[in-house]
């Protein structure tokens, strides 16, 4: 089994089918039915509009309300900012799926990763298994959206040449580099590949003797100034608290400057930031709970079918004695997340704890749906989380991860398939 699946994923380029000297991609696949996914889709779609529809809202928030929701004070005068016509270009919402239907555990729009394994590997595995893959036309779907929004970013600068593109990763972080890489593969463009640490700021003009010898930007490592920026796996709550480790200066805050002052767009665009934030889910519900008029008869509908009760205390579940999870409002990977009987005792929680300091948020729990797994180390059982990614807000790409109750960044990529293709076009999955 070892040997097969070596054998099988090396022959995929630039593919980390290991982490961390762990395996990672299963040799392995869920055979779904067309209807399952078309249902899943179905739900990004109304759980993404009601997100994105919220962002108007949060826009008009003040700025204590922001923070409230976990936004840092440094961020504030920058994540209101549109840049774009769409919140965000690539996201990806992450869904429980079981008998009692589909609810909604995250919305991930600034920064999500899986997109390699979801819009490339996935076709080769189902080849390899004799299935159809619901993602077969995702990749042609992906490239075309990031052209478009690279294009879309640039023209807001009001400039007229060719952009200078650079896709920018940590250099030493073997998955965020080969996303990246393939990111910018896909897009088509004339772009290069420059590691974070690598980039240079300039945040005030520099003259000499009367003349601008450099202007205000950002510079790659040929001292060219940057155009678009394609930071695909560097958040923005990262970003922002980077400092220069010589001279101690803020550099993420002057990064986003930039983009205020129209020198640089960034893809994702600030906005994606906005919406990162899991208290955004404490938001939509307690707009729903109050049948607020924001939202429409059939929005409030699709809250009432795919949300989950989220709010910025447990109080609620303990009192009605419902098992909840706590989760920081701005966290990756199960990273911190704990999980509460409705008496309020901890059963479970991540190993990690590096949000520790982050605003938390607290939703009703739900226990993942069960699936059989093959591994190198023989069949297990499996928790496991659906994602379905949104290319401009519109559903695309379905995946799985299959681990623990708390899906974590030592979580397997499992592979999914469907039986035929006349099946998948009877049921109307691309």
């Amino acid at each position: 089994m070892t040997d097969i699946r070596k054998q099988f994923y090396e022959n995929i380029d630039s593919f980390w089918h290991d982490l961390y000297d762990e395996e990672y991609a299963l040799y392995d696949i869920k055979v779904e039915k067309a209807e399952k996914i078309k249902q899943v889709k179905t739900a990004a779609d109304r759980v993404g509009h009601v997100f994105f529809k919220t962002a108007h809202l949060l826009r008009a928030l003040d700025d204590e309300t922001l923070q409230s929701l976990g936004f840092p004070k440094e961020v504030l005068p920058y994540i209101r900012l549109q840049t774009m016509e769409v919140e965000t270009v690539i996201s990806r919402i992450d869904f429980i799926v079981n008998e009692s239907g589909i609810k909604v555990m995250e919305l991930n729009a600034d920064t999500p990763t899986f997109i390699k394994e979801l819009f490339h590997v996935n076709r080769r595995v189902c080849k390899q298994f004799g299935l159809h893959d619901p993602n077969q036309k995702e990749e042609e779907h992906l490239s075309r959206v990031l052209k478009e929004a690279i294009f879309k970013a640039y023209e807001k600068l009001g400039k007229t040449t060719y952009p200078h593109i650079v896709f920018s990763s940590h250099g030493d972080h073997e998955e965020d580099k080969w996303t990246t890489m393939y990111l910018m593969e896909q897009a088509n463009v004339k772009a290069r590949y420059e590691p974070l640490d690598k980039l240079r700021i300039v945040d005030k003009p520099i003259h000499e003797q009367g003349e601008l010898i450099l202007e205000s930007g950002l510079y790659d490592t040929t001292g060219q100034k940057i155009d678009v920026l394609y930071r695909q796996t560097y958040p923005i709550e990262h970003l922002v608290n980077d400092r220069d480790p010589v001279t101690d200066e803020g550099v993420g805050e002057m990064l986003l400057k930039l983009v205020k002052d129209k020198q640089l767009a960034i893809i994702n665009p600030p906005s994606a930031f906005l919406l990162q934030s899991k208290a955004i889910q404490v938001v939509i519900w307690g707009l729903y709970e109050q049948k607020h008029p924001f939202f429409t008869k059939e929005e409030h509908e699709w809250i009432y079918t795919y949300f989950l009760p989220t709010y910025l205390e447990e109080d609620v579940f303990i009192k009605s004695q419902k098992p909840y999870v706590k989760k920081p409002s701005f966290g990756r990977e199960g990273d911190t997340v704990e999980i509460y009987e409705g008496s309020g005792k901890k059963v479970a929680e991540d190993a990690q704890k590096t949000y520790e300091d982050e605003v938390p948020v607290y939703q009703q729990f739900l226990e993942l749906d069960i699936a059989e797994i093959v591994t190198e180390k023989g069949k297990q059982t499996a928790h496991i989380m659906y994602g379905c990614f949104l290319l401009n807000g519109r559903p695309s790409a379905v995946g799985i991860r299959a681990g623990n109750q708390i899906t974590d960044n030592a979580s397997y990529y499992l592979p999914i398939g469907l039986k035929n293709e006349s099946e998948d076009e009877k049921n109307g999955v691309d």
